[in-house]
């Protein structure tokens, strides 16, 4: 390595490691909402990823499994993944990376000293420490106006607190609309299982309520590889004429999550979702369809990350985000990152956490700034050899626009709520 790349792959690492993030797609909730916010080793240990990896080993049915007191089944993930033998998953090592982030240390292997330090924390400072560890300035929360325990919070008026954000997510509006009728008719909306009458302006009246409750940055759905649009479904119907027209009267973009398999193993519950590829088309047409909306899109599979690349270069109101779920390991996010790159420049958002226990943001984020650094350092150091002049104010300025900027300018992000 030559000194010119030396000097440009310390310059990224610095750069990227230092900028402040902001993590544009978690399942955390503000320390207002109480125990919907997961915290410490045993939410860490019975995480479904490492559920599913520890069922692989343990001599017992999944539902034996799930049967058992969340103390006891962290014991056997403990045991099972990080004792008897060496935790080099992802998921595991990110449990490794997040006790050290935290100042413990990992080597003795104790998880009654890890237990006992979560046990003394306070939760309000806990909170603090992990955001000021991990670089994350605010978090985006996962806000289901269809989950009857959160939404109690949200109509006592939680207070507000600008590390937490909302988005949307309907999910249960627009993939079970026959269950959502009932309730959407209980909470007063004039709403028809055939979606006749007044169903079309009183959904839309209801997406418009609850973004402005939230003062969501966007609304969300994660959506089945069988995904399309235009089409007779429900789900296409009410996107198109209520969700749709919601989202661009309050300003907000909408993020489409594709690929998601519910329940390929439904006896792992959480754990038992798979994937499947995706029609790109779907997206394009709702782009096309829609032009004054915008929308944020992530995908599971891996066979559909270049079509969205290429799609993204067609409409300028489509953003890429993020690495999702199956597509979070630092291979695949070196791939997918260069990819974009290579064919987006910058105009990409090239991570989210996806968090559902407070310390996983620890090492989602460590391990991510380092796979998107290792390539754009690259990218950089080839930007050099071509005799472009790469210089520190540069890389800063690109990587507090990847790692936030990006997102911020897409969603003309409200004040906090």
């Amino acid at each position: 390595m030559n000194a010119e790349r030396e000097t440009i792959v310390r310059m990224t690492r610095d750069a990227v490691d230092k900028v402040r993030v902001a993590d544009i797609h978690t399942h955390l909730f503000a320390p207002a909402f109480g125990p919907l916010l997961l915290s410490g080793i045993d939410e860490l240990l019975t995480y479904h990823y490492l559920v599913a990896e520890a069922l692989r080993w343990l001599p017992m049915p999944a539902a034996a499994f799930g049967r058992l007191d969340k103390r006891t089944r962290a014991d056997l993930v403990w045991r099972t993944l990080f004792l008897e033998r060496s935790p080099v998953s992802e998921a595991c090592r990110g449990v490794v990376t997040a006790l050290a982030s935290l100042g413990l240390d990992p080597g003795p292997r104790d998880l009654a000293e890890y237990r006992d330090f979560f046990a003394r924390r306070n939760p309000e400072e806990h909170v603090a420490r992990v955001f000021d560890l991990a670089g994350v300035e605010y978090a985006v929360m996962t806000n289901d106006p269809f989950d009857g325990p959160e939404r109690a919070v949200w109509l006592a008026g939680p207070k507000p607190d600008p590390r937490f954000r909302a988005a949307l997510r309907l999910d249960a509006l627009l993939g079970a609309w026959p269950s959502a009728v009932f309730r959407l008719q209980a909470w007063g909306f004039d709403v028809e299982p055939g979606l006749g009458g007044r169903t079309m302006a009183e959904v839309r009246r209801f997406v418009a309520e609850w973004l402005d409750r939230t003062g969501a940055l966007y609304a969300a759905a994660s959506l089945p590889p069988t995904f399309a649009f235009p089409g007779p479904s429900s789900r296409a119907r009410l996107l198109a004429e209520a969700v749709l027209p919601a989202a661009e009267a309050a300003g907000v973009p909408f993020a489409l999550m594709i690929g998601v398999e519910r329940g390929v193993n439904p006896d792992l519950g959480p754990a038992g979702d798979g994937l499947g590829r995706a029609d790109v088309a779907a997206v394009q047409n709702l782009c096309r369809a829609f032009p004054s909306n915008r929308f944020l899109v992530t995908m599971l599979s891996r066979e559909n990350q270049h079509e969205l690349c290429v799609a993204a270069r067609k409409f300028a109101n489509l953003m890429p985000f993020g690495c999702w779920w199956f597509l979070n390991g630092p291979g695949l996010v070196r791939e997918i990152t260069a990819l974009r790159t290579d064919l987006l420049g910058l105009s990409y958002i090239p991570q989210h956490s996806d968090a559902r226990v407070l310390e996983q943001i620890l090492y989602k984020w460590k391990h991510a700034r380092a796979a998107v650094g290792d390539v754009l350092a690259e990218k950089y150091a080839d930007l050099a050899a071509a005799g472009w002049r790469v210089t520190e104010d540069d890389i800063r300025r690109d990587a507090a626009a990847l790692f936030a900027g990006n997102f911020e300018s897409f969603v003309a992000a409200r004040p906090a709520k």
